[in-house]
């Protein structure tokens, strides 16, 4: 986490802009099956391990990560440096009242950062270039993406340089769990890495996306040799 927080302040105090990706086995196996979905990720310029199920995977391949870099508690590390260097956040996704929520929140918890902008996640692509304007127009530091699963990272990839802001990252639910619509996992079930479980008994409409983690698990276990070579890419 240390590392990241350090390589991220860096290239957004150098305004490059960096497009961070927080990998879980959905994710993974989504890219696994969709030759277009993981081209895209490989497009991304940094990638951290979000879910458990990646820290283990890697260590089960033999090429380990350090620790867990979770996407909410980045959000927080950055903010945290924002304090101290008066960066400017944007936030995006969502529906309208969580979204004003969380930046609410998030403006008093980090009174120094200044929350430029807040707009709900439900646009179609006729409404994008509205939309990158309205982002670029607050010449943000920091742009949280919260939309679907399908949308959240082919989004970001695909206007990120007309976007221009130093750093862009997907959150996915974290933005639920600031504006307190959703509680985030008690520190036993994180402990146990059992937070998909968590947020499964409070959403139980996510099942069906749960259901491709034993797909993950029996992936890693019976391609252990071939996990890490790279595919071809379309």
């Amino acid at each position: 986490m240390d590392e990241t927080v350090q390589y991220l302040t860096k290239a957004i105090e150098e305004k490059r802009t960096t497009h961070v990706v927080t990998a879980n086995p959905i994710m993974i196996m989504a890219a696994v099956e969709d030759a277009k979905y993981g081209a895209m990720l490989k497009r991304a310029d940094l990638i951290v391990p979000d879910g458990a199920g990646v820290v283990w995977a890697a260590k089960y391949v033999g090429q380990p990560v350090a620790e867990r870099v979770t996407g909410f508690d980045l959000m927080h590390r950055l903010f945290e440096e924002g304090e101290k260097r008066r960066w400017k956040a944007y936030l995006l996704g969502t529906s309208q009242e969580v979204i004003d929520a969380a930046a609410e929140k998030l403006q008093l918890q980090y009174p120094q950062v200044r929350i430029v902008g807040s707009r709900n996640g439900f646009f179609g692509p006729e409404q994008d270039a509205e939309v990158i304007e309205a982002i670029r127009q607050t010449s943000p530091d920091l742009l949280f993406v919260a939309r679907g699963a399908d949308t959240q990272e082919p989004w970001i990839v695909k206007y990120k340089q007309k976007l221009g802001v130093p750093l862009i990252m997907g959150v996915g639910g974290s933005f639920d769990v600031v504006s307190g619509k959703l509680k985030r996992a008690p520190i036993i079930f994180q402990k146990l890495r059992l937070e998909w479980f968590y947020r499964l008994l409070q959403e139980p409409k996510r099942y069906k996306r749960m259901l491709v983690l034993p797909k993950f698990v029996v992936k890693v276990v019976r391609d252990k040799e071939k996990v890490t070579k790279p595919r071809a890419t379309p």
